[in-house]
């Protein structure tokens, strides 16, 4: 299994490369041709908050199971003993909670968002596939936050003061 996992990480890293990488162009080619040439790409707004959506939750998933979420590691000489391992899944268990919650509430933006046509502004680019995507992305990195292997002291070293 543990093959699989790194071809789906290489996968999904090349992916969030390759989405970023878009971004940066489009970015750089709005500028250019807004600064330069006076035309902007037509719908780069629309295109760009695509791809940070997409990008965003596109790595939401191996983000969690890495868990490479914002940590602060003040009380980790505390915190990273054995003892703490109940601790560490609450935690799990709330962080998934926290993902589950955001899951449900896109998938009720997908019902609404077909109910009403929503659309992007300048490409009419139908929102309910994004909602979908961002629900899904979610929803599996709830999942694995509870599969999450438990935190490990990285460098928890006595500093010397001399």
């Amino acid at each position: 299994m543990k093959p699989f996992n790194q071809s789906i990480q290489r996968l999904v890293t090349g992916l969030l490369v390759l989405l970023l990488s878009a971004m940066v162009a489009l970015t750089f080619t709005d500028v250019v041709g807004r600064r330069l040439f006076n035309t902007p790409v037509f719908g780069a707004n629309d295109i760009t908050e695509h791809l940070m959506a997409t990008l965003i939750f596109a790595g939401l998933p191996l983000l969690t199971a890495r868990r490479g979420h914002l940590s602060i590691d003040l009380f980790d000489r505390w915190l990273l003993q054995p003892q703490w391992r109940l601790w560490h899944k609450l935690v799990d268990v709330l962080i998934a909670a926290v993902l589950g919650l955001i899951a449900w509430e896109y998938y009720l933006a997908i019902k609404e968002a077909h109910t009403i046509n929503e659309i992007s502004p300048a490409l009419s680019i139908p929102r309910a596939w994004m909602y979908t995507f961002i629900a899904l992305t979610t929803a599996l990195a709830a999942f694995l936050a509870l599969l999450a292997a438990p935190p490990q002291a990285e460098n928890l070293t006595e500093e010397n003061p001399s």
